[in-house]
Parts: structure tokens; sequence; C-alpha cells
């Protein structure tokens, strides 16, 4: 040990702080009194379960690849009409929040309890199921606990799959990703521009001094349609303008008596009659409609 800087000054080592080079491989365990059951985890083992991970990977990324995630429309936090739903590894979840003893005044119960119970069990079943038997059938209680989960997140799946497109018939709606690309497929037919593209303006007004303008401002169109024709997201009512390009006369006449989108828009003939228009009105309203067309 040194003390200074003096190049005669005595040094003397109290440790020895150097790296000893090992020289010796690890040795492998023998496992020779368990053929077939036994081996060492690194690398043997390790490397087998890499593997099969590389397999699931490229299976999943060509799964994804081969068939695109569908789009609907953006999002509208006040589209009252739309109906939300998790992706299909949580509807057991959403199905389950639906019950009364899970939702309501019971919210803590279904999103904590339940939940945190499911979890601990997971966490807990190596300590309560310290067995050395691996064959499922000779472990009744926690194979039991297994398929009753199973089957519970089956149910709850498949049921709630089944009321949401229950849900979608009760009130004639399409789901948005399918929507959309109908209305893509349309819009491509028609030759006109994709639907949310920067070049998909509405056209405008025609013909705003028509007495038809004035019959639709009272009449019950302009409750959905809103009064410039522009529609409205929120209670799924699309835009009049332009409409003319695909209805005509005696079509728009025909939607105002009967309905249109198996009971998307009912039947406005009669509310209007009672709102005091005439049969006159609205022939002439139907009319005004015919001729909202986009100029070419």
């Amino acid at each position: 040990m040194a003390h200074g800087n003096k190049p005669d000054e005595k040094i003397v080592y109290i440790g020895d702080s150097r790296v000893r080079v090992k020289t010796e491989k690890l040795k492998q365990q023998d496992f020779s009194a368990y053929p077939g059951k036994s081996e060492v985890f690194i690398p043997n083992f390790l490397l087998k379960e890499w593997m099969v991970a590389v397999v699931c990977m490229v299976g999943i990324l060509l799964l994804v690849m081969s068939d695109p995630p569908p789009l609907g429309y953006p999002a509208d936090p006040t589209n009252t009409a739309f109906i939300p739903m998790p992706d299909w590894y949580f509807l057991f979840m959403y199905q389950l929040l639906k019950y009364p003893y899970t939702s309501g005044d019971f919210i803590v119960f279904g999103t904590v309890v339940i939940p945190g119970l499911l979890f601990g069990g997971l966490i807990i079943a190596p300590f309560l199921d310290t067995g050395k038997e691996r064959r499922f059938y000779r472990r009744p209680i926690a194979s039991g606990m297994m398929f009753l989960t199973l089957f519970a997140v089956i149910y709850l799946t498949v049921f709630s799959w089944h009321h949401y497109q229950e849900e979608l018939t009760a009130n004639g709606q399409i789901p948005e990703h399918i929507q959309r690309e109908l209305d893509i497929e349309e819009a491509k037919q028609s030759g006109k521009p994709a639907p949310g593209s920067t070049s998909a303006a509405l056209p405008a007004i025609v013909a705003s001094d028509d007495p038809g303008a004035a019959i639709f401002q009272k009449a019950t169109c302009v409750a959905c349609h809103a009064t410039d024709l522009k529609g409205n997201k929120n209670m799924g009512a699309p835009a009049l303008l332009g409409i003319g390009d695909k209805h005509d006369k005696a079509a728009i006449l025909d939607i105002i008596k009967n309905g249109y989108g198996n009971g998307k828009m009912g039947p406005q003939y009669d509310a209007n009659i009672a709102g005091g228009l005439t049969a006159d009105d609205i022939d002439k309203l139907a009319g005004w409609l015919a001729l909202q067309k986009a100029a070419k």
C-alpha cells in the first residue's frame, strides 16, 4: 500500500483484487437416472421453448397481415346510436357487466371483486394444488375449476356476440366497419370520391327559392336532416344534399310514405299531414328534394 508518489517508496499488497480467469467449463447435470424425463434448463429446454415461441409469433404475424382489422368511421362520442363492442377476448367480461348483480349499485363487485378473485386464484393455485400428479383426470379440483372457468368464458363470449347481433337487428343498424366498406364501394361504382376524403365535399342546396324549400322547413324531415340538409350523424340521419342523384321524385315519395332502411327511418307521411301539410305540399317537397343533385 503506497502513501505518496515517491519512486523509491515500498509498496505492500494487502489483497489480490484481480479477477481470476476460469478455465473450467460448465458441466451439465447428469439426468441419466431419469431417461427422457428431465434435461437442463439452459440451453436445452430454453432453446425448445424459444423455437416454439418463434413459430407461434410467425403464425400470428401471418394472420395479422392476411386479414387486416376492419376500420369504422372516426370515433364520435356524441353518437348515441353507436353500439360499442370490445375486442373478442374481452367479450366475456363485457357480457358479465351487463347483469344486474355486476352493474349499477354492484359495479364494484363486477369490476373489482370478481376479477380479483379470478386473478387471485391464479396466483395461489400453485400453493393450493401441490400434488405431483400431472394427469388432469387425477386432479379433480384443479381440473374442475379450469373447465368451469373455460365454459363460463366461452358461454359469455358467444352469448355476448349473439346479443350484439340482436341489438343490430332490433335497431336496424349495420356495423360501422361494414357500412364504411359499402359506402366506399358505392362511391367507387358511381365515380364519386370516397367518404371521408378531402374531396368528398357535399354539394350546395339547389333551388333554395323553390316552394318546396319552405315546405321542408315545416316538415318532420328537418328534425333529423337539419335545415341545411347536411343530416345528423348522431341520429343516423344522412345528408339530403345530392339525394336527387340516388332517388327520383317517385322514390322519395315512397320513402316518405313507407319509410326507409328496414325501420331505420319510419313512414313520415301521416306525421306531416297531422303537422299541417297537405298532400300537395308533400308532393312539392318530394319534387324539390329530387332536384338536389351534385353539379356536373
